[in-house]
This record gives structure tokens, sequence and C-alpha cells, in this order.
């Protein structure tokens, strides 16, 4: 991790492991990737997607994607020379408070968490010129295909067996021969290690954004929130051990001694890096600036939190920040919108978190 910087002008080995989290990546991944008129020769609309993640078993009143969950607060400080990056106000405000959830993916509410292999961080900073900034980060860091068209294909090769209860895994390889961009993603779920916390979690936006400064100078990057907390590992055999909210029990008691921070890294992109692909990994040699700290303050239980009722689409975002032409960022928001309105009108009716 290198300080700020005032910016430079403007310019399948692991196919058991991927079969195993196929179907709750390709749940997230449906939810990302189809929206209305998306997917041909078929018109997908978002309240079909929604039926499509469901899978005929819908947990009323939960978010169909990431339905086990905790809410979070606390605050973002900016780095010293953030605000050379991007004229968002969150890098010149001394501190900015954050509204967020930590989650694992799934739809299963009552999910074992440290079975999880996808962990994530939302949030919703709220600056005091009146501008809000939400984003949607996980531990994987990048998807496995670039385009809505190939999600499509990626839920379906991941769709269990009903004899097996797993993805076939003839369909799914003649899926990695259609697109093997996703091998990056198998390589990632096979060979990344698990951490025992959401505190010692690394959070990617994945996505490419446009920064741009008070002079106009503009550049794309990508961020990660690296965890302050230090690495510890999970085992296998403590995975299955371990109670169904080991990773919020774990939380609490660690929010107890105080408070949790992450760093949050830009990336700069370099000539060349795919911006619209977030299948795509930059090379590690890209520069990274620490734009500053995310602090951790509190966690609630979802039912009752701040956080439920927030759809964290994380194309709202505020001046100083805008969305690149990625087409899978640019479906997140109807598919977010549909599962959000639903969830709600269940709430509505009773049928509550």
């Amino acid at each position: 991790m290198t300080a700020p910087e005032t910016p430079p002008p403007p310019r399948w080995p692991h196919l058991p492991a991927y079969l195993g989290i196929a179907a709750v990546v390709g749940g997230l991944a449906l939810a990302l990737a189809w929206t209305a008129g998306w997917l041909a020769p078929s018109r997908v609309t978002a309240p079909r997607l929604v039926d499509a993640i469901e899978n005929g078993k819908p947990f009323a009143g939960f978010r169909r994607a990431h339905a086990r969950g905790v809410c979070v607060a606390g605050y973002f400080e900016p780095a010293p020379g953030a605000a050379a990056w991007s004229k968002a106000r969150v890098f010149s405000q001394a501190r900015t408070p954050a509204l967020g959830r930590m989650s694992i993916g799934g739809g299963d509410p009552l999910g074992a968490e440290a079975q999880a292999r996808v962990r994530s961080l939302a949030l919703q900073l709220d600056t005091d010129d009146g501008q809000q900034w939400r984003l949607a980060m996980n531990s994987f860091p990048f998807f496995a295909v670039a385009t809505p068209q190939a999600f499509a294909e990626q839920i379906v090769a991941s769709r269990p067996d009903p004899a097996t209860g797993k993805p076939d895994p003839a369909t799914m390889q003649a899926f990695l021969e259609r697109h093997p961009e996703a091998r990056n993603f198998m390589a990632w779920a096979g060979s990344a290690p698990w951490s025992d916390s959401f505190a010692n979690t690394a959070y990617h936006g994945v996505h490419a954004f446009r920064f741009t400064n008070a002079d106009g100078d503009a550049r794309f990057v990508r961020w990660t929130f690296v965890p302050q907390a230090p690495f510890a590992p999970l085992a296998p055999e403590q995975r299955q051990a371990a109670e169904a909210a080991y990773l919020t029990d774990e939380l609490a008691a660690r929010l107890a001694q105080g408070p949790v921070r992450w760093t949050m890294e830009l990336i700069v992109a370099e000539p060349g890096d795919a911006i619209e692909d977030p299948s795509s990994p930059w090379p590690e040699t890209r520069r990274r600036v620490a734009a500053g700290s995310f602090v951790l303050e509190r966690a609630t239980d979802q039912a009752g939190g701040d956080c439920r009722d927030v759809n964290f689409d994380p194309t709202i975002l505020p001046s100083g920040i805008a969305v690149s032409g990625d087409p899978v960022l640019a479906a997140r928001a109807s598919a977010y919108a549909a599962s959000f309105k639903r969830r709600l009108r269940e709430q509505a009716a009773g049928e509550k978190e």
C-alpha cells in the first residue's frame, strides 16, 4: 500500500471447488446481469429474473441474493490527498457516516455463515452536501464472465441436477469451453484462502469507475477495502463444525473490543486495462493508492436494523464518480430494484424478516 499522490495527467484444475459454489455465485450473477431486453432471443424482465433466482423457493421478506446478513455502522475518513483523485465530497469531508451490511452469498437466510465461500460488504455514505454514494463489494476480486448473456449461460450450467443435487460437470465443462475467461474465477474459488472473520476479509468493488477531480482530470479506477485486522485462516474442519451464525457472532465479539478498520485502496488503470469487463483482472503491478479508511463501530440484527430497507445499488454515485460502459454494472440497478420492491411488498403484507 502506498500513500496518496497527485495523479498524473489523464490519459480448470479447480472444477470441484467451483461447482460447490456455482449456485451461490450464479444467483448473484443473475441478479447482476439479467434485465429487461438484454437476453436474446427471449425478453427476460426484471420480475422474471427474480423468479429465476428464487427457483420456486422464495424466502418471503428477504433479499433474494445475500439473504443472510447483519447491519453495520461506522464512518469513512479520507486519506490526505485523496481529493486529488475525485471531487466527491467523501474525499474532502473530515468524516462521513456509513451505514452498511455484511452478508454471505446465497438466498437462504438461515445459511451457515462459515461455509459460505462468498462474503460481501455494502455501504451507504451520506455527505454533508446532500449527496450519496452506495458501494456493493464482494470477497471475490473479479466476476466469472463479462456479459449478461454469459451470465445467463452460467446460471443454466450451474443448476443442480435433481439426481445428484449438484451441477452437472459435463454441462459446466461445456460452459467453460464457450467462456474460458471463467477459469480465472475457478482458480480463485479453488485456491484463495478462507479467513476466519468478516473483519479480516478483503472486499472488492470489481467494476471500474471514472474518478474526476476538481480540475477535471479523470482516471478509471477499481477499489479494494483491505482489512487492517490480521489474516487468520478458517480450516475446512472449522467451517463444518461452526455454528450457523459464526461470522456474525465473531464480529460482535471483536467489536466489543473496539472498532475494526479497512483501508480503501484505489487501483489505477493503465492504457490497455479492461474498463468494461469485470471478469478481467488488472495486473498486480498497477499502482495502488490509499484513499481513506472505513471504520466499523457497531453491528445490529438486520431484522430491525437500519440497513434492512436499503437497496445497495452501486450505480448511485456522487459527483466526481461515474460509471463506465460495463454492461454488468449497468444491469444491476433494474434487477436490484425488482427484488427490492418484491421483498418490501412481502414485508408490508406481514411476511417480515
